[in-house]
């Protein structure tokens, strides 16, 4: 019974620990860019946009499509900087935890 007692008390730290790490995330920026910098995108870690950023020199209507797949580009990349930063916080959160291997949270 000790030993439940025990990983009990350690799911209810990691829970705290879990919602700390959510509002930290809604926080937390990263940026994304590309066409070597000509674009670049700004979003949360939890995947919110908040900023766009686009060169002037791409501003012509003929590159249309090319912005568009610059765009998509620097979101994409935002967005997977966003996820390895998850990773290597619910990393920390789960330390210690006797979790099977490959189980992931949240759930």
């Amino acid at each position: 019974m000790k030993d439940i007692m025990g990983l009990m008390k350690k799911a209810q730290e990691m829970q705290a620990k879990m919602q700390e790490m959510q509002t930290e995330l809604e926080h937390t920026e990263v940026d994304g860019q590309s066409g070597g910098g000509l674009v670049r995108v700004t979003l949360t870690a939890k995947g919110a946009m908040r900023n766009v950023s686009i060169d002037a020199s791409l501003l012509k209507a003929d590159e249309k499509e090319i912005v568009e797949d610059l765009l998509v580009a620097a979101h994409e990349d935002a967005r997977k900087k966003g996820e390895r930063l998850l990773e290597e916080k619910m990393k920390s959160v789960t330390a210690g935890l006797p979790l099977p291997p490959g189980m992931k949270l949240p759930f």
